[in-house]
């Protein structure tokens, strides 16, 4: 009597998690410690001469602008943005083109699951490993802030936490686009089609009030506004209004969002 042959697990189980992401995340911490200057200066030059050229270039032109009946200096109102704009391009770039190289070029995920890691912790210890180095930028980026005394709220300490949280939302959706792709081209697709309009539709570079309607919808449901929307208070020491709608936004925003990627993984390495 023939044996019928198992089916191959679903790809969308639940994720498989266990201590065995704590080495590829140290993995990659050994290897980022040798390029640590160059990555520091590629994730944290951009955005600083950003704030600088717009903070006080376009900010001596602009002044202020309202925010919920209150007069606030662009400069504070863009840094308040761009530190959450940062996290999400620093956590995208990692688990773009350095996952992938790791994933296709390099077969560094092969070499690690010849031993006794499953996938799902490697796609793990990958995502937190992104999500780390979107808030080791931020960090050094706040500081930047504070040197240059746009703010000394103590509520920015609060902002950490977020920080981290805004890194795991945009690696895991990154991670989805690193699994359909086949090639570094690929990603040109989520640069133009997604990063680009969530950064001018997220109230990084002006209040969203002045969008027209339906873009108003668009920009409601976009992760990054919610980050913003989380952070900006902060800055003025304030409490943000409705933080755990956007709290839960965030946290489902990176569950799906990680679930989705883990899905597409699988899928992709069993084929």
């Amino acid at each position: 009597m023939t044996e019928r042959p198992t089916a191959p697990p679903a790809l969308f189980r639940p994720p498989q998690i266990s201590w065995r992401w704590l080495p590829v995340f140290r993995r990659n911490l050994l290897v980022w410690r040798k390029l640590a200057v160059p990555s520091l200066v590629g994730n944290i030059a951009e955005p600083l001469i950003t704030l600088v050229a717009f903070g006080y270039g376009l900010g001596a032109l602009v002044g202020q602008v309202q925010l919920n009946g209150t007069a606030v200096p662009y400069i504070l109102f863009l840094a308040s943005g761009s530190v959450c704009m940062s996290a999400m391009n620093a956590a995208s770039f990692e688990a773009l083109y350095s996952a992938f190289s790791r994933m296709q070029v390099q077969r560094t995920w092969d070499g690690i699951m010849n031993a006794p890691v499953r996938l799902d912790d490697v796609v793990f210890g990958e995502m937190l490993w992104a999500a780390f180095k979107a808030l080791f930028t931020s960090i050094v980026i706040l500081g930047v802030m504070l040197a240059l005394n746009i703010s000394h709220s103590p509520m920015l300490l609060l902002a950490l936490p977020l920080l981290a949280l805004i890194g795991i939302v945009f690696s895991s959706i990154a991670l989805i686009f690193n699994a359909l792709a086949k090639g570094y081209d690929f990603f040109t697709y989520y640069f133009t089609l997604f990063l680009t309009p969530t950064m001018f539709l997220s109230g990084v570079f002006f209040p969203r009030e002045q969008l027209p309607g339906v873009l108003r919808l668009i920009s409601d449901v976009l992760p990054l506004t919610a980050a913003v929307e989380l952070i900006r208070p902060l800055f003025l020491g304030e409490w943000p209004a409705r933080a755990l709608l956007h709290l839960v936004v965030l946290v489902a925003y990176a569950v799906v969002g990680f679930w989705v990627a883990l899905a597409l993984t699988r899928k992709r390495f069993r084929n």
